[in-house]
């Protein structure tokens, strides 16, 4: 493991539990590494602590934000709409196991579990973490469109057509929204490219519409 995820690992796991956890860590490890990611891999796991490290000092509760990081997609199978819950549930289960307070667990669990993106966070932590999370549409055009790529391999079970209309709807929707980052500190860094970004992409998407209903190419 390189230097920035076992550092932030002894960070946050020792602040919360006050052990090493090199097990645990290692479980972490292997559940980002296993077959079938594409995304939600220790790549999107090491980009997102690299963002969240200079913000940390922003939380009220900073080595819980980061100990949900770690969590919050070690279960993902994009066939299953429950990866969030058991992710709080397993995060739950090693905090209770460590001795953490069952109130700090929770406080973990909510945390993973806002991860859905289903509503605005409600408490600075989650503010921070989610927009952690969203970073990766205001990343450079070459790191988005590998972004991209990454999601539709994960996603490749799903026919082109059904994938590109849930695809555009979900964008659409992402552009739509008044900020995409609850946070002054991601905000300024990445609002402007992950609009780029999405209305890029979902011009592509149309462009393969046009395409697929033969359309006369544009100049």
């Amino acid at each position: 493991m390189d230097e920035l995820l076992s550092r932030s690992w002894q960070r946050a796991w020792g602040a919360v539990s006050g052990a090493e956890g090199h097990a645990l860590r290692d479980a972490l490890a292997m559940a980002y590494a296993c077959g079938g990611r594409h995304y939600h891999t220790l790549q999107h796991l090491r980009e997102t602590v690299a963002l969240l490290e200079p913000a940390l000092p922003l939380a009220w509760h900073p080595a819980e934000v980061e100990v949900a990081l770690w969590f919050h997609d070690a279960v993902y199978d994009p066939r299953a709409g429950d990866n969030e819950a058991r992710s709080a549930e397993w995060a739950r289960e090693a905090l209770g196991a460590a001795g953490v307070d069952a109130v700090v667990g929770g406080r973990v669990a909510a945390l993973i579990l806002a991860t859905r993106h289903e509503a605005l966070p409600a408490t600075p932590d989650a503010r921070l973490l989610l927009d952690a999370d969203l970073a990766i549409l205001g990343a450079t055009p070459a790191r988005f469109d590998e972004y991209e790529r990454q999601v539709r391999q994960e996603y490749a079970w799903v026919p082109e057509e059904r994938f590109r209309t849930g695809r555009r709807a979900l964008l659409q929707r992402l552009l739509e929204r008044p900020a995409l980052y609850a946070t002054d500190h991601f905000r300024q860094r990445f609002e402007a490219p992950a609009r780029a970004n999405l209305a890029r992409s979902l011009a592509r998407l149309a462009g393969s519409d046009d395409a697929g209903r033969g359309a006369a190419p544009q100049k």
